[in-house]
């Protein structure tokens, strides 16, 4: 068994390793067979000027560089990303999509494009000074144009990229995040402060990506971002605005406990430090988180700090704190003390000379402050109070304002609270023009909301290509540092691959075959054991069934003894002697012929019924064109179900019975034996065998059914048997047997 196991085992092993060898054999086949030459022209976008000595590369296969036409060959397969490479542009991409010819056009060839002052070559220029100016243009291009601003980041990346300069590559992505961040692309800035920190980690860049963090909702996750700060050597201005980024997390969390106390702390080195702004900024963040607990009072007097300290700061910081706590006034219904504040911000922001100011929101969100605004929010606030004559000048020059200045979002809210207002006053048809107005302002903000949505939709897809390539340039990166290495353990690997290669193809052939001689003599050892055993099997029930019939048989005899009819008992015995004798020269037969065992059935049956001659009568019927002679029946088979009919159905029926035997074609290879009697039913039967429990079990119907299941197992199902009800009242039972031609 140990050894059989072992071969087993060993012929699993060669068969992974083969499949293993021959796996990777076909994938370099394949692989190779992929692969094709194409031809290439690279030329500048613009003039059309073919593009000379630019270097042309697969990632993480050929090289080449084109001619004096800018022409070149490079084998390949579709799908690789061909990486274009000169001095005038940098880097450039494009994805090989078929077998046929390209040409390529590149931006940026033979013309100038970045912005500076200063003339320059970029041939003359080393890498460092190129990526400077790169990021330099970035970041004049980052309010004014992302996709432009994206464009100069990639063109950095590029330049610094093959000197592994970490510092410089984590700069350039720690720009790119500043351009996502203030386009409110939070997700793309995130990972792109990720990318730098990863590279080259300092203090601002993690202070970035925690306010970034904090502008997208990642509150969790700030909070780990900025403890992670406090456990470095920083500023104390960059303490201050941790401990402010952990206090604005955990509010906006709901944990206003955990806020206030890192407001406080940030709040103590600002006061210690004498850094007036943030002074100002956390006495109103304080104000903030108390109005958000319900703490009206508390938060009511660090309000009024916060003001104090801003009208001293200057008029532009003023105008903010006054906005933010006359918001405070309104959601607390303090609408006089609100007024008031509104009036002097009007005034202030007039004052300042600018028609806006943006403020910063609690999460540092941008929150713009405008004359029309401001007049918007005393209207309404006079709305609130019921002050309806008053409140028309400001809603009417909040709206006329707002017009003017294609403010449609304030202009529609000033115009709803007109429309209101004048149905509260009971001047209806103001009201209706009014609210007719105010349909059609939100008529035409739905129109340029969609605008806006197909736009930052068109914005969207054109970054994400952006970010793709970039992505794909810091991917290509570690491509390039791995390449040189990689190729060499291939090298490695297919010389000893060479080398183990025919060792393996020998012993796998070798050990194919024994493995095939092995699993052919344990299947045909199998095979015969199994043979075996059911003829072992076979014969034992036979032997189990031979005293069984002989000991019911014995019963019947005993019985005429007992009864004194000895004539009847000494016929008996004759006819059961001939009977015993046809029995036991049958019993080491697996088959007989089906006359054989009709002939013993027919005795059988005699035997019984000159015992219960008062119980049942019986009936023989063989079709008379079958040719009983050609089939092959297991000896004493049918015996047990007619026993079971005449002892446990006939014989404890009041009337006379009736027993059926017939036999009749099924098909041309197959014959149906249907035994039937008319007796008390089965379900009768085992209730007058469950009260007379000191009858002695009968063994014959299990042996019989364990003989059919071995018979069938060896001879493809030769034996079917089925059991039913003659009767729908549970009465007569029918035994159908159909039996299959040899």
């Amino acid at each position: 068994m140990k050894q059989t196991l072992s071969i087993l085992c060993l012929f699993f092993c060669l068969i992974s390793f083969q499949t293993v060898v021959s796996q990777n054999t076909e994938t370099q086949q394949k692989d190779e067979a992929a692969y094709f030459t194409v031809r290439g022209e690279i030329r500048g976008k613009n003039n059309r000027e073919p593009v000379a000595e630019a270097t042309i590369r697969i990632v993480g296969g050929d090289v080449t560089k084109t001619n004096m036409f800018g022409r070149f060959t490079i084998k390949t397969r579709v799908g690789d990303q061909l990486v274009i490479e000169h001095p005038s542009f940098g880097k450039q991409f494009h994805v090989i999509d078929s077998d046929e010819s390209i040409v390529v056009l590149v931006d940026g060839y033979g013309e100038e494009e970045i912005p500076t002052t200063k003339k320059f070559s970029k041939k003359r220029k080393s890498n460092l000074e190129q990526h400077k100016i790169m990021l330099d243009s970035a970041k004049i291009f980052k309010k004014k144009d992302i996709e432009k601003s994206i464009e100069y980041i990639e063109k950095a990346l590029t330049s610094v990229y093959d000197s592994n300069d970490k510092k410089q590559l984590s700069d350039a992505y720690e720009v790119l995040g500043d351009v996502y961040a203030y386009w409110k692309q939070y997700d793309l800035a995130i990972s792109n402060y990720q990318i730098a920190l990863n590279t080259y980690s300092t203090t601002r860049l993690w202070i970035s990506l925690g306010k970034t963090q904090l502008l997208n909702g990642d509150y969790k996750e700030a909070i780990e971002s900025f403890e992670r700060i406090l456990r470095n050597n920083v500023s104390r201005y960059q303490e201050i605005t941790v401990y402010e980024g952990l206090g604005d997390a955990y509010k906006a969390l709901g944990k206003y406990d955990i806020a206030l106390e890192n407001y406080n702390k940030g709040l103590a080195i600002a006061k210690e430090d004498l850094i007036t702004p943030k002074i100002t900024d956390l006495n109103s963040k304080i104000a903030d988180n108390y109005a958000a607990s319900g703490n009206v009072n508390q938060a009511a007097g660090y309000f009024t700090n916060s003001l104090n300290l801003a009208q001293e700061q200057n008029l532009k910081r003023a105008i903010v704190e006054q906005d933010r706590v006359a918001d405070f006034y309104n959601s607390n219904n303090l609408y006089d003390k609100e007024i008031q504040l509104r009036k002097k911000n009007l005034e202030d922001l007039e004052k300042s000379g600018s028609e806006t100011q943006v403020a910063k929101g609690a999460l540092n969100d941008s929150v713009v402050i405008s004359s029309q605004r401001i007049n918007y929010k005393i209207g309404n606030a006079l709305i609130l109070q019921e002050k309806y004559d008053e409140a028309l000048p400001y809603l009417e020059k909040s709206a006329s304002e707002a017009n003017s200045k294609e403010d449609i979002i304030v202009a529609k809210d000033a115009t709803r609270r007109l429309s209101e207002a004048y149905k509260s006053m009971g001047d209806f048809e103001k009201a209706r023009d009014k609210f007719e107005e105010y349909v059609e302002l939100v008529n035409e903000l739905v129109i340029r909301k969609e605008q806006q949505i197909s736009e930052a939709s068109r914005l969207r897809k054109n970054i994400q290509e952006q970010q793709t390539r970039i992505n794909s340039l810091e991917a290509n990166g570690k491509l390039e540092l791995l390449r040189t290495e990689s190729y060499r353990r291939e090298q490695e690997l297919v010389e000893k691959s060479n080398q183990t290669q025919k060792y393996t193809i020998y012993s796998l052939i070798f050990g194919m075959l024994l493995l095939i001689v092995t699993i052919y003599l344990l299947y045909r050892n199998s095979k015969q054991q199994k043979l075996a055993n059911n003829l072992l099997a076979l014969k034992s029930l036979r032997t189990q069934m031979n005293p069984h019939f002989i000991f019911n048989a014995l019963n019947s005899v005993n019985n005429y003894i007992a009864l004194n009819d000895e004539r009847n008992a000494n016929r008996y015995l004759s006819e059961f002697s001939t009977l015993m004798r046809s029995v036991l020269e049958n019993s080491d037969e697996d088959f007989i012929p089906l006359s054989k065992e009709l002939e013993l059935l027919e005795l059988y049956v005699r035997l019984e019924h000159l015992r219960f001659q008062d119980k049942f009568d019986y009936e023989i019927h063989v079709d008379e064109q079958l040719k009983v002679s050609e089939y092959q029946i297991p000896p004493m088979l049918l015996q047990p179900y007619i026993e079971n009919a005449i002892w446990h159905g006939l014989r404890y029926k009041e009337e006379k019975g009736l027993l059926k035997i017939s036999i009749t074609p099924k098909t041309d290879e197959m014959i149906e034996i249907v035994i039937e009697d008319d007796g008390i039913g089965r379900k009768r039967s085992m209730e007058l065998k469950t009260k007379n429990q000191l009858r002695q079990k009968s063994k014959g119907m299990g042996n019989i059914k364990k003989r059919i299941a071995i018979l069938n197992d060896m001879y493809k199902d030769k034996v079917d048997v089925s059991v039913t009800d003659v009767f729908e009242d549970g009465q007569g039972t029918k035994v159908i047997l159909t039996l299959k031609k040899d």
